[in-house]
């Protein structure tokens, strides 16, 4: 075991090794192709076994549908990130009870709690090609046929697959929609809380620390997943147990050492590394912009309607945190295109795609098809700006559930298979739990104070970006006071059935007349943009008609380019299993700033003021001050490390992800990124994209130490 380093010699390998950084969030098929490198960068097992997603280790990795999670006992134990379980945590507290502050712990399995209503856990079972049946013939038709046509189809599909009792599947588009996959997965639908430490430790350093390092957040948490006796999928119930799955992961406890391999496998969201320069410049120079300002007014609107211990502040918990992340990941993109000049970036990147496709009068195909895509991008990025106010001035919570509650009743006259995805039969049990969770997550006084929020901006807009049957509708005549604005809308909240979760289940079996004869001022509204609303629909739909046929001809041609300079063109993040890979590796960002790669149980003391978010529990702190590391000490940073960095490529969706090593042993969770790298969901940069993990040797200290979850660790595989 090689001598702890010296601050010197791990700034100097900090500020020497930035380039190392590996780009590519692959699919488990593509990895045989880069099995060489895999190899070489220091994965121990078969490269070819990563490709199976039914064997291990990628049957033990798992969708929350939003979060990655793994499998880690044979008794369906799920380890994900706190801040993916915290709205199960959240919805099962009170003022009174309140989990978020305390944390949770079942000791035994009769006490594990319910997860938030809609939580799932998603097991990949079976991949097929469906780009055949899902393109031929489309290249003839018209925008709106052609859209129709892959609507229809991934319907069909979907449908005939789901026919399997107990299984969801996804017909998941690549490359712009040049290639289409099937996933079959089993859908766990009985979800259990199991544990989370308090936000003390799962959320430590909280928004001021949010993409930020040091970092030193305990941000993991554990479900359990529950099926019938018979072992197929099943709502909840107390005869249901646990899951038994074909394949988990063992939890390294003697965890990693700077330089070494690691691994992360997950679902991430979305990126845009292949975005047009067009759409490039229209979010970098309006969109983001335009969100940071909105977003900072929005927080700070939903803080003062809720202060702080008040039953309000616990509905809308998970709501701030969600906005706050969103505003720094933001703000992070706007100073990262500035940093590396994305604009400048994506334009030159166009003139050499240019270049190569003039070089070859056989690829002249390709320029057309990408001219007409900045061109429709173009179109697309001024109507969203037109649109961009009314959507938020109609987002209030019980408008948005009378107008689902309303195109539920018109869908609902059609044959399922014709409906739109979101209103089919197999959508209703999300429908339900949706109607019902509402409850949990609203409060009217907050509510009408985020709608006077974004009325108020939506009142500034010029005519032309005004919606004349809403304004009408809405009785927002010139010259209104906020007074007058104020009291129309008290009468809604007032007037309103819909707040009512009985209410809200039993207008799911409505009739369109059946709504429209309700004297509720929140339905009345839904009933007057329903046409509108679906015009909007029909011309975003025409819209992307066009799109599937010119994206994929662009992606054809990135793809060839690529492959000339010997590159393998992997696919923007669409929230479908990819594995990323590198080593444990600090940085240097800018000039003047290193990054050591992992921080210790110290930097907890350091940072602690005793007030949220750097508020650890007290018995955690004595534990760190009298040096208790238990079996958890690492000896190459002289203490219990608690998070790390590593050179992954990663994005949002990619939290929860199991971190493994060589050996595809767990040895962390990836839960963030550096302030510097979140750029790279459009621009990967080597110099500054970097992954923060929570390292296991940690949670098993907070575990044992801290928590008292010593039967979890021994439910585990802990291997040294």
């Amino acid at each position: 075991m090689r001598k702890t380093a010296t601050i010197a010699a791990l700034l100097a390998c900090a500020a020497s090794a930035p380039l190392a950084a590996k780009e590519g969030m692959f699919t488990p098929q593509q990895l045989p192709e880069i099995a060489e490198d895999l190899r070489a960068t220091g994965l121990e097992i078969d490269p070819e076994a990563l490709s199976d997603l039914t064997g291990f280790p990628m049957g033990a990795i798992v969708s929350l549908g939003g979060c990655s999670a793994s499998f880690v006992s044979p008794q369906g134990l799920v380890v994900t990130n706190h801040h993916c379980a915290r709205g199960s945590v959240q919805y099962n507290s009170t003022a009174e009870n309140n989990y978020l502050e305390n944390g949770f712990l079942a000791k035994t399995k009769g006490d594990e709690l319910a997860a938030a209503p809609g939580s799932r856990i998603y097991v990949t079972t079976a991949l097929t090609d469906v780009t055949q049946r899902m393109r031929s013939g489309t290249e003839a038709m018209s925008a709106t046929e052609r859209y129709d046509a892959i609507d229809q189809r991934t319907k069909d599909i979907t449908a005939e697959c789901e026919q399997k009792a107990g299984y969801r599947c996804q017909v998941a588009s690549f490359y712009g929609g040049k290639e289409y996959t099937l996933i079959e997965r089993l859908e766990v639908r009985d979800v259990r809380l199991v544990y989370a430490p308090a936000d003390s430790i799962g959320k430590y350093g909280g928004d001021i620390d949010n993409w930020m390092w040091p970092r030193h957040t305990g941000d993991f948490a554990f479900y359990r997943a529950y099926v019938a006796p018979d072992g197929s999928a099943a709502d909840y119930s107390e005869d249901n147990v646990p899951y038994q799955p074909e394949h988990h992961l063992k939890v390294s406890a003697s965890g990693l050492k700077e330089g070494d391999f690691v691994m992360a496998a997950g679902y991430p969201g979305s990126t845009s590394r292949y975005a047009t320069l067009a759409e490039v410049e229209n979010t970098f120079s309006w969109s983001y912009p335009t969100y940071v300002k909105l977003v900072n007014e929005w927080i700070d609107t939903i803080e003062e309607a809720a202060p702080e211990g008040s039953d309000a502040r616990v509905k809308y918990e998970s709501l701030l945190a969600g906005l706050n992340n969103f505003e720094k990941n933001t703000r992070g993109q706007l100073d990262g295109a500035r940093r590396v000049d994305l604009v400048g970036r994506r334009a030159e990147r166009e003139e050499a795609l240019a270049a190569w496709i003039a070089a070859d009068k056989s690829r002249a195909g390709y320029a057309k098809a990408i001219a007409d895509l900045q061109a429709l991008s173009e179109e697309s990025a001024e109507i969203a700006r037109q649109a961009f106010w009314y959507n938020f001035a109609t987002r209030p919570a019980l408008l948005s559930t009378a107008q689902r509650l309303y195109r539920l009743s018109h869908e609902r006259q059609l044959p399922d298979a014709q409906r739109e995805r979101g209103y089919q039969k197999r959508d209703m049990t999300f429908f339900k739990q949706g109607m019902q969770a509402l409850d949990r997550r609203y409060d009217a006084s907050v509510d009408k104070a985020q709608w006077l929020l974004f009325l108020d901006t939506y009142l500034e807009e010029p005519a032309g970006n005004r919606v004349a049957v809403f304004d009408e509708a809405l009785g927002l005549t010139p010259g209104l006071t906020e007074a007058e604005l104020s009291a129309k809308l008290d009468a809604y909240y007032e007037g309103t059935m819909l707040a009512d979760a009985e209410n809200r289940l039993e207008l799911m079996e409505a009739t369109p007349a059946e709504l429209e004869s309700l004297d509720d001022p929140f339905m009345k509204l839904a009933v007057a943009l329903y046409e509108y609303e679906r015009g909007l629909e029909d011309a975003a739909e025409e819209r992307d008609g066009r799109a599937l046929a010119l994206r994929p001809a662009y992606m054809e041609a990135i793809t060839g380019w690529q492959s000339s300079q010997g590159l393998l063109t992997y696919p923007d993040a669409n929230s479908t299993l990819r594995v990323t890979y590198g080593t444990v590796l600090g940085g240097s960002p800018k000039d003047g700033m290193a990054y050591l790669p992992f921080t210790t149980l110290e930097g907890i003391l350091e940072k602690d003021t005793g007030e949220d978010p750097f508020n650890a529990p007290k018995h955690q702190l004595e534990h760190i001050r009298n040096k208790d590391y238990g079996a958890y000490y690492s000896p190459e940073v002289g203490s219990v490390p608690v998070n790390f960095l590593s050179d992954l490529d990663s994005t949002g969706g990619n939290s929860g992800s199991a971190t493994l090593n060589a050996r595809a042993e767990l040895v962390g969770l990836l839960f963030d990124g550096t302030f510097e790298s979140v750029n790279s969901d459009w621009d990967f940069d080597p110099r500054t994209t970097r992954t923060i993990h929570v390292d296991t040797r940690y949670m098993l200290w907070v575990m044992d130490k801290v928590d008292g979850a010593n039967g979890l660790i021994e439910e585990m595989d802990i291997v040294e």
